[in-house]
């Protein structure tokens, strides 16, 4: 087994790590270097033990609430209104082709074999 699939089952049985990567505190690189420095060693560990504990005090209603504000500040409006913008675009383009298919054709009238570039 590798050191990275071993980082991943030490964090799928410590899944306190988690809540330091979503608010930012931490990243995943920085608690694999840890992990590859100190392994499962509990005294590396601990400082990031204690947080788990004063977010199970407070409550799940609050910190659901507060990680949802906090996702809402991340959003760039801007690039959501490209998106929306570009997707009105597609649609556009996709009625315009539904359109030209309803659009009466005129009937083809085949020319005169006698015919010779419009003489």
């Amino acid at each position: 087994m590798d050191k990275m699939t071993e980082f991943k089952a030490f964090v799928k049985e410590k899944p306190e790590l988690i809540q330091y990567v979503r608010s930012g505190d931490m990243t995943w690189q920085k608690f694999y270097e840890i992990y590859d420095l100190y392994g499962s060693d509990e005294e590396a560990w601990k400082p990031y033990q204690k947080k788990v504990e004063t977010v199970a005090t407070t409550g799940a209603a609050a910190l659901g609430v507060s990680d949802i504000i906090g996702w809402l500040k991340t959003i760039d409006l801007d690039s959501v209104q490209n998106g929306i913008n570009s997707m009105q675009r597609v649609i556009g383009v996709l009625q315009d082709f539904g359109n030209k298919d309803t659009v009466e054709k005129p009937e083809y009238t085949p020319r005169p074999l006698y015919k010779h570039f419009e003489d």
